[in-house]
């Protein structure tokens, strides 16, 4: 029996599981998980303290650690020291960020889906590339590995960015598929890794899916702070961090050097594994020195096709220290088994023959034309990221959660997607949205119309059926 009375007692969480057959932290972690997804459980709602619930409860406390530290590798939960442990902000937003199929007609500006008019040029040049005699070798497994002549291609983009590698590169299915890899290879169920307070929504759906928890580094003008690494390196012990250096999604962001530098310094000071997400750095025209120059040894850098070039071509390129490398190409291997010969051959002649280098400066052209018709229609409003950059952040006046503009943006026909969605831990979330402008011009205007109107109308928007 409970050694005290909570007939009375108020607790912002009381479980249930009087009717579960499950092993008792099994059971807890279960209920609490339900309790939040069916929204008895808040978003930043603090639990009640450990030792309170496990007298309540009538369990020794190991089986409400047990139980907590469930939910917290499913990113439901967030331990704060000296502070207790919340139901995560993000615990029941949506963290897949991919289109859905919509009843009603939706104009897309939530995922970042680059424009379409490039494919042509890819699809003439893998037609004629299609005709050759040899073309059935490349219809095989492939390796996580790349031929000389291929290798070559790949050094030849990373010099657009300035980056001049002196490892090998491995061979991805994708930058999602590249950072789960490396998320695998290199760390256990537990482990906890530092981020941005607001982060790509991808890491988020990773490291939940393998048990890692994420830990908000504290920031100072949208940057981490070395106190703040510092602090979560002694206090919250991360094993490393992850971060987008270059138009970070979602804020805009653009790392200064001295912060590159900075990350380099505590990283080889610290024992830190660095994951460099470079997936946007070919947009930029003048790129900065990525965080692997600076610290190569302790930095997994990470750049793939699918947001500068086209997102059929499903590669990514990793630049890894040699103490990682076999661990994360057997990883690559054992989750993917081969990128596809094809994708790879069509790319390295793409980036030899000059035809990936045109299509990016069409891509950037295009971008500057859509992001001149967002500043057209926005620019009176907060809206942050340059002209290079394909989606922004808007910045909403006070009366607008991220929900409630992303749901009124929905019902008026236009997907956008709320801060909430990025948000780590126990960050609260600004009141921001992030908007793709990838889509065709007349619909990306038709949606700009749209979301002004509702920023215009203080919350109070008519829908017109």
């Amino acid at each position: 029996m409970p050694i005290n009375s909570f007939d009375e007692y108020p607790m912002s969480w009381k479980p249930d599981i009087g009717n579960s057959s499950a092993p008792l932290y099994i059971a807890i972690a279960q209920q609490l998980e339900q309790d939040i997804k069916d929204g008895k459980l808040l978003p930043g709602t603090k639990l009640p303290p450990q030792r309170e619930l496990a007298d309540f409860l009538d369990v020794n406390l190991s089986t409400i650690t047990r139980a907590f530290k469930l939910c917290g590798q499913k990113g439901l939960i967030y331990a704060s020291i000296g502070s207790g442990t919340f139901v995560s902000t993000d615990a029941a937003s949506n963290k897949i960020l991919l289109p859905t199929n919509h009843t009603t007609p939706m104009i897309e500006m939530g995922s970042v889906l680059p424009d379409n008019f490039a494919n042509e040029d890819i699809t003439r040049f893998m037609k004629k590339m299609l005709n050759e005699p040899s073309v059935s070798k490349l219809f095989q497994y492939g390796r996580p590995e790349s031929n000389a002549w291929q290798q070559e291609a790949v050094m030849k983009l990373f010099e657009w960015i300035h980056f001049q590698p002196n490892q090998p590169i491995l061979l991805g299915a994708g930058g999602q598929n590249a950072i789960v890899g490396t998320l695998a290879a290199l760390f256990q169920p537990g482990d906890r890794i530092g981020t941005d307070p607001m982060t790509y929504a991808g890491i988020k759906t990773a490291a939940n899916m393998l048990g890692i928890q994420l830990v908000a580094i504290q920031q100072s003008q949208g940057e981490m702070t070395r106190e703040g690494l510092l602090y979560a390196c002694k206090n919250e012990h991360i094993k490393g961090i992850y971060v987008i250096p270059d138009f970070h999604n979602p804020t805009t962001h653009t790392m200064t050097v001295a912060t590159r530098q900075m990350i380099a310094e505590v990283a080889r000071q610290k024992d830190l594994i660095v994951i460099e997400d470079a997936i946007y750095s070919f947009l930029k025209e003048q790129a900065l020195a990525p965080i692997a120059s600076y610290a190569p040894e302790k930095v997994i850098y990470i750049a793939s096709l699918s947001k500068t070039i086209s997102p059929g071509l499903r590669l990514s390129f990793i630049v890894t220290p040699p103490a990682y490398r076999k661990k994360i190409m057997e990883t690559l291997y054992n989750i993917n088994i081969s990128v596809s010969p094809l994708m790879l051959e069509l790319a390295a002649r793409l980036i030899h023959e000059g035809v990936a280098q045109t299509i990016l400066e069409k891509h950037r052209t295009y971008t500057k034309q859509q992001n001149a018709l967002v500043n057209q229609y926005l620019g009176e409003y907060q809206i942050l990221g340059d002209e290079e950059c394909i989606f922004r952040w808007l910045l909403l006046p006070e009366q607008f959660t991220g929900v409630q503009f992303e749901l009124l943006a929905a019902k008026a026909g236009v997907q956008v997607y709320a801060a909430e969605r990025f948000a780590v831990g126990n960050t609260k979330p600004v009141n921001a949205v992030r908007l793709a402008i990838t889509a065709p011009e007349h619909q990306l205007e038709q949606a700009l119309i749209i979301l002004k109107d509702i920023l215009e109308s203080n919350g109070d928007y008519a829908f017109v059926d």
